[in-house]
């Protein structure tokens, strides 16, 4: 049998989190702990309520709960391909997702039974009400972000484009992402949505300034000193100097 605390401890340790930043991340999204209580989660003393599990599951990465926990999920078709499989899968997901050929009309469809149980209503069941997507403009920037070797960014080249709820709530703005040292996550051409913000946390994969150039990179954090990884092997990280012009742009979210 799986044991609950072993798999959310080795899917934490697949992340780059340590314990402590799990808790601070379960902290940012509202649900506030420590890293006692991770501990004792991962040792299987005790248990995450659900709302606790749930958010730890969209921290790591754990996106198919039953195959994760219980068994190998029939219903899902990313269950035959392995870890790199499935990031490949969902990378392409993600492009398609940006191309109108393929998204959703920016119209969201529900079942008007729960919309009627909720105004204590029985007629016209089985009928479907359209709702109109909350829609707003962010920019995009027009040069793009190096996953490679390093491009500059001009912070006043951009254009504002219309997006609806295939963008996160919090992303601040866009940017096109130039070569593959971040593949199989994100690849070349792709691009990313971030959250403006000049302050992450050890594994975070951001969007940085390093002495003219801009990066999409995982930030690592040495005890004295700053790194910037790449998923892709073929990439040696990029050190950050005491002599180094740094600057956190902010958080890649999707």
């Amino acid at each position: 049998m799986i044991k609950i605390g072993e798999t959310l401890a080795a899917h934490r340790k697949r992340k780059g989190l340590s314990q402590v930043e799990a808790a601070k991340e379960l902290t940012k999204a509202g649900i506030t702990t420590n890293n006692k209580s991770i501990y004792t989660w991962e040792k299987d003393i005790a248990t995450p309520n659900p709302t606790q599990f749930l958010m730890l599951c969209k921290i790591y990465g754990i996106t198919d709960i039953y195959s994760t926990f219980i068994e190998p999920n029939p219903d899902n078709p990313l269950a035959i391909l392995n870890s790199i499989g499935k990031e490949k899968a969902l990378d392409y997901i993600n492009i398609l997702g940006q191309l109108d050929e393929y998204r959703i009309s920016e119209t969201a469809v529900i079942n008007a039974n729960s919309v009627i149980a909720h105004k204590g209503s029985n007629n016209n069941t089985g009928s479907v009400l359209e709702f109109p997507v909350k829609q707003r403009e962010l920019p995009i920037y027009l040069l793009p972000a190096s996953a490679g070797t390093g491009e500059f960014l001009d912070g006043e080249e951009y254009e504002m484009v219309v997006v609806g709820s295939e963008v996160p709530e919090k992303a601040s703005f866009g940017i096109r992402l130039n070569g593959n040292s971040m593949e199989p996550r994100y690849m070349n051409g792709q691009i990313v949505w971030v959250y403006r913000t000049a302050e992450l946390f050890d594994g975070d994969i951001g969007i940085f300034y390093l002495d003219g150039q801009a990066y999409c990179k995982k930030l690592h954090k040495k005890k004295d000193s700053i790194e910037l990884l790449s998923f892709n092997p073929d990439y040696s990280p990029i050190k950050v100097t005491e002599s180094s012009e740094f600057k956190i742009f902010g958080r890649v979210i999707s």
